[in-house]
């Protein structure tokens, strides 16, 4: 079972038709929209700043959303893949994009859309991705322009993680 919890007077809300998996950590500060997942063992931790989630965004296992206590607030957009062991802290991930396993995304940074971070880059404090960028690396840089192959895989990963949460509903 999911722990969903309040924290200092805020209790998370959710959309329509999320679903949370066994081990998923939700607290405080937390919005996310229609059609989210969050998978075992990840977190989403809003107990010193807000996190907005749009729809139709995967939170995979072992992954963690945070935020800076009264600094840097987090925003997720819509049909963003957060892969398994991903750490948003306190930035803004616009639509459409995909973060790497263990990819590290840090405070004030700004993902824009349609873009991929990949596995195991770090985005450094207050970066800004360009729209349709691939960006990899310690720290990482913009490797090249998201391409037509790489935008069906970001829309596939966002479309299939609802499908796979019907799975564990059966």
């Amino acid at each position: 079972m999911a722990v969903i919890k309040s924290v200092r007077g805020f209790t998370p809300s959710f959309g329509k038709n999320c679903f949370f998996a066994d081990g998923a950590v939700i607290v405080g500060d937390v919005t996310m929209g229609d059609n989210c997942t969050v998978w075992f063992n990840a977190v989403v931790r809003g107990d010193v700043h807000s996190i907005t989630i749009g729809n139709n965004t995967n939170i995979q296992d072992g992954a963690v959303i945070h935020c800076t206590y009264q600094k840097a607030k987090t925003v997720i957009g819509n049909n963003v893949s957060i892969a398994h062991k991903a750490i948003a802290h306190g930035c803004t991930i616009e639509d459409n994009v995909l973060v790497g396993m263990g990819a590290i995304i840090m405070d004030d940074a700004v993902i824009g859309a349609g873009s991929v971070i990949a596995a195991g880059a770090i985005i450094l404090p207050k970066t800004i991705v360009e729209p349709g960028s691939i960006y990899a690396g310690i720290p990482a840089k913009k490797v090249k322009d998201v391409g037509p192959e790489m935008q069906e895989v970001i829309a596939r990963t966002a479309k299939n993680y609802p499908m796979y949460a019907e799975w564990f509903k059966e």
